[in-house]
């Protein structure tokens, strides 16, 4: 895992004021979708959000192939933060096409058919809903993986031509836990209790054992530069 940024520890306070100010030079630009995926991060995003009194779409990738617990979370998050978090669905017949042809197992024999799924199940439905959106905003962290080392605050993002923002960018896992430790923000994914620092699809994620990696959990049949799914695969950076 890439070690974490050496900067000095930040207090909740200092945390939160810089994901505000991030969040509103991003609502400037326009019309904002903000991602959500159950992850602690989309979580603080999606909070600081509906605290700035700016309007946004909040979305979610609903896969078919999600963990309950990420369903049930994401009806009581909705019901917490006061606003409802759009479910994105693939197209039945392509999804009847991809299962016929990969089957039950296919995700596992090669990272092409995995990314395939993904490709699917994930990101067609995502393009269609980010049409006439002026940018998007993501949880994405440096800390999270080799592939977004050169993460970026605010990317040209390629495959959905639009901006998209990363707010989180340079936080620490521990900076994303400090600004969550604070009266009134929501409760966490209750699968971050049970060993799952990052969650996706059932079938492509599992607790991580001590020592692991953040994203071991994720496609861990794969090795560490393949670990994404398409959604953050063709961005050009522009500001870090």
């Amino acid at each position: 895992m890439p070690a974490a940024e050496n900067v000095p520890q930040r207090t909740a306070s200092t945390l939160l004021t810089l994901i505000d100010m991030r969040l509103g030079e991003a609502f400037q630009l326009g019309r904002m979708a903000i991602a959500f995926s159950g992850q602690m991060e989309d979580t603080l995003l999606l909070w600081r959000a509906a605290n700035s009194g700016r309007p946004f779409a909040a979305f979610t990738l609903d896969t078919g192939k999600l963990h309950q617990e990420t369903r049930d979370y994401t009806d009581t998050l909705e019901t917490t933060l006061g606003f409802r978090i759009h479910r994105l669905t693939p197209d039945p017949r392509a999804v009847v096409l991809l299962e016929r042809e990969l089957g039950a197992t296919g995700i596992y024999e090669s990272v092409s058919h995995r990314q395939r799924c993904c490709q699917t199940r994930k990101v067609e439905p995502l393009r269609t809903f980010l049409t006439g959106f002026s940018g998007w905003v993501t949880g994405q962290r440096r800390e999270q993986s080799a592939t977004r080392l050169a993460l970026a605050l605010r990317e040209q993002d390629a495959a959905f031509s639009l901006t998209k923002f990363n707010p989180l960018a340079d936080f620490s896992l521990n900076d994303v836990r400090t600004a969550l430790d604070t009266p009134g923000a929501p409760a966490i994914h209750p699968l971050h209790h049970r060993g799952y620092p990052s969650i996706g699809c059932d079938p492509c994620t599992r607790a991580i054992r001590p020592g692991e990696d953040l994203r071991a959990g994720r496609w861990w049949w794969e090795t560490r530069d393949t670990k994404e799914c398409g959604l953050h695969q063709t961005t050009i950076t522009t500001e870090h």
